[in-house]
């Protein structure tokens, strides 16, 4: 298996355990500090494979077809996986993640009829500053539920925090739906040629 394939493989049987973790203690009713202190690495390092898995392809020269499948299949599946955490425990809001959930499902769609056209599409900015986005708005909630589970006040820093975290959600939905319509005024220009 080549570096970069690993590091796919890792984001995905990562995000199960990220989940499980997160939701420990409220379905075994110990490990709330324990977890915090492992789901914020934990977290940054399922998203850090993201980087690697590019990294490594470009580098060595390695992009394979199953990176080519399976790296975007990782990094939705990451993002939704940490995202539906933050849904059921209150930090996003349903309506929200239902519009992220819904434009990751267009973009596979989208991703399919290209792919049977045999044109591979490439992540764009636009989605990867909606990744940027997810992952700003998960940390912020990850930072204050651990802080939570932790007891530990995070001051005015905390504060500002909560009250940026409902907006950063926002922010990533509304690039989500733009990097949407890139990827579809894309798709209709490449099936034109």
């Amino acid at each position: 298996m080549r570096i970069a394939d690993f590091f796919t493989v890792l984001r995905i049987a990562l995000a199960p355990i990220f989940f499980c973790l997160f939701f420990l203690p409220s379905w075994t009713g110990w490990g709330a500090q324990l977890s915090a202190y492992i789901l914020i690495p934990l977290f940054v390092c399922m998203e850090f494979t993201d980087f690697l898995d590019g990294h490594f392809a470009r580098k060595l020269d390695a992009v394979s077809d199953f990176g080519k499948l399976f790296d975007p299949f990782a990094d939705v599946l990451a993002n939704l996986t940490a995202l539906f955490a933050f849904v059921i425990s209150g930090y996003l809001h349903p309506v929200l993640f239902l519009l992220i959930l819904y434009r990751e499902m267009g973009i596979m769609f989208v991703r399919s009829l290209a792919s049977r056209r045999g044109v591979a599409m490439g992540a764009r900015k636009g989605g990867k500053a909606k990744t940027v986005l997810y992952i700003v708005a998960a940390g912020a909630s990850l930072l204050l539920e651990c802080a939570q589970r932790l007891s530990v006040d995070l001051g005015f820093f905390g504060h500002v925090v909560a009250i940026a975290n409902l907006p950063l959600y926002i922010l990533a939905v509304v690039v989500s739906l733009a990097s949407f319509v890139d990827y579809v005024l894309q798709y209709r220009s490449l099936s034109r040629a």
